[in-house]
């Protein structure tokens, strides 16, 4: 099981879970923020500093969100298992269910 970003993180990427979270697993795509599935370890220091209610523990993942999962763990799959997302910084891509979101109205 891993946490999981939902719609309400894009295009607003707070960024505060990215400072929680110890093991560096939180990646920031050009809308969006991304957990790392492999690299989560389930310690959920990243949900309750969402200012969005954007991060649900995979299981608890609302319905009308249920595809972010999906999102969560594809944009990965070019990337694979970089270790730490400092070393990343800024993926200028989204995953296209992101993508195709028109603009959230948090700019």
């Amino acid at each position: 099981m891993t946490y999981v970003i939902a719609q309400p993180c894009v295009d607003v990427k707070d960024k505060g879970c990215i400072q929680e979270c110890p093991v560096d697993c939180i990646y920031e795509g050009s809308r969006s923020l991304y957990v790392h599935p492999d690299e989560c370890v389930d310690c959920g220091a990243c949900e309750p500093v969402c200012p969005v209610e954007a991060i649900f523990f995979e299981a608890d993942l609302p319905e009308q969100w249920s595809e972010f999962y999906r999102a969560n763990v594809e944009f990965f799959a070019d990337l694979g298992s970089p270790g730490a997302a400092a070393n990343l910084g800024l993926i200028a891509k989204d995953h296209p269910i992101v993508a195709a979101l028109p603009p959230q109205g948090h700019l």
